[in-house]
């Protein structure tokens, strides 16, 4: 999803600026200087100045690889947002993306589609870990059908309830809610503490609103999109989707525990959450960290819960980013980034998974994210014992969203999923701020658009 990266720089930039040296063409991690002739990469995602710290992590990383790697020049892209959808396509079309450019999943099949990428298939050999990295993700990079590659997943979440520990001891509620039913009534609860108090909102703004839908959608059950290729039509017109738009109205206008500002987007809700007024939201592991490190919120102060069910959790919205290639890009280019992004991101006790560095920085570990590995693998395993080793945050606030990752269904973003979500955005925000809104008209507009778009993907 574009816009929950609006603050990547905490979830993916703080693992970009823990990149160090290139690891040995054995996958261990250990910097070796490279086989390769003189030859520059620039690298998008770089943490930009108003992240310090990351920053210069960063920089002290670039010259410790160039150091190891002295026929490698890494030049960082510091353009942030990471990813804006206009600028993106804008570059995609002229063709002028970085050398090993920043992705977000739904992007992917896009970018396969305008073939401004590079197939990396006879280099995937030199990918460390590759074969630990969850299916899914995988399969995010890969055109159906085919045995092509043309991109490295490198972060992985999955949505899930973001909730006030201290409101919810305020008013009583004793544990997280399970299902939408119970979401309802402590939303009740909450906002029943007085004016100002606010029990859950939801997005209807840049994307995130037809995203989050899609998340409530596949935690009752349901599906956005059925079929692949010419045979993928929308799937959400129904008992399901109409569901949660009745949901929302109740919550919104009747029960009155939604607040009164709508067209929220992904940081808003972090921001009244700190504010000590808001009860709930839908979120990532990715705005605990942005909330704590932008307002000062404690840890110990906020949770998360699986995403709730119809009876009880039982699937949630898969999302992430990773980096693809520029098809421009010669082959010393494409295996000099395989060699950074190893280290960066898919090497234990490395990069993003250097623990024992992010915890004697400041910075959180013990949230769970990334989900990047499959669980079991040596890989996972090694990961999961040095982030325990180094873990600075309450942990147990976040233990049921972490173990619930086990056992439910994680479901990846829709095809088209941007250009869907912007349609989505249109129903959300109707349903949010008008209180005779046609809900079922709403939806049948939303899947008429999605239809629209999937024909013409």
């Amino acid at each position: 999803m574009k816009a929950r990266k609006a603050a990547v720089a905490v979830a993916v930039g703080m693992a970009f600026a823990a990149a160090g040296c290139s690891s040995s063409s054995n996958n261990s991690g250990t910097p070796t200087a490279a086989n390769t002739g003189p030859v520059t990469i620039t690298v998008g995602c770089e943490p930009p100045t108003t992240q310090k710290a990351q920053r210069q992590m960063f920089l002290d990383d670039i010259t410790a690889f160039e150091k190891a790697n002295p026929n490698i020049t890494v030049k960082g892209d510091d353009a942030n947002p990471c990813d804006v959808p206009a600028k993106f396509t804008a570059q995609l079309a002229a063709g002028t993306e970085d050398n090993v450019f920043y992705t977000y999943f739904t992007d992917a099949q896009t970018v396969i589609s305008s073939g401004q990428a590079a197939d990396i298939q006879q280099y995937a050999s030199q990918i460390t870990n590759y074969s630990s990295i969850l299916p899914g993700l995988q399969s995010v990079y890969k055109p159906n059908g085919t045995g092509d590659l043309y991109g490295i997943p490198v972060n992985n979440y999955s949505e899930g309830l973001v909730y006030n520990k201290t409101l919810f001891q305020k008013a009583g509620i004793a544990s997280a809610p399970s299902t939408w039913d119970e979401v309802e009534a402590d939303a009740k609860k909450i906002s029943a503490l007085g004016p100002g108090y606010i029990g859950y909102v939801d997005l209807s703004a840049q994307n995130t609103g037809g995203w989050h839908f899609a998340a409530e959608v596949f935690s009752r059950g349901g599906q956005m999109v059925t079929g692949t290729g010419d045979n993928a039509k929308a799937a959400f017109d129904n008992s399901t989707g109409l569901s949660i738009l009745q949901m929302l109205h109740q919550m919104r206008f009747v029960d009155n525990d939604m607040g009164t500002k709508q067209g929220l987007a992904w940081s808003d809700p972090q921001q009244l959450m700190a504010s000590g007024k808001l009860g709930m939201y839908m979120g990532a592991p990715d705005t605990v960290t942005n909330m704590h490190s932008t307002y000062n919120t404690p840890y110990t102060n906020i949770a998360m819960a699986p995403l709730p069910g119809v009876s009880s959790p039982t699937a949630t919205l898969l999302g992430g980013d990773g980096y693809m290639f520029n098809k421009k890009d010669t082959a010393a280019q494409i295996q000099a980034g395989i060699k950074f992004l190893n280290f960066e991101f898919l090497t234990p006790g490395d990069g993003q998974f250097n623990y024992t560095r992010t915890a004697q920085q400041g910075q959180p570990v013990g949230l769970p994210e990334p989900d990047l590995f499959t669980s079991g693998s040596a890989a996972d395993q090694q990961a999961s014992s040095d982030e325990a080793a180094s873990a600075n945050v309450p942990t147990d606030n976040f233990s049921s969203f972490a173990q619930a990752l086990g056992t439910m269904q994680l479901i990846v973003e829709p095809p088209a999923a941007q250009s869907i979500y912007a349609q989505g955005d249109k129903m959300m925000y109707a349903v949010l701020t008008n209180p005779n809104a046609n809900l079922q008209a709403l939806l049948d507009t939303f899947s008429n658009a999605a239809n629209q778009i999937l024909q013409n993907q």
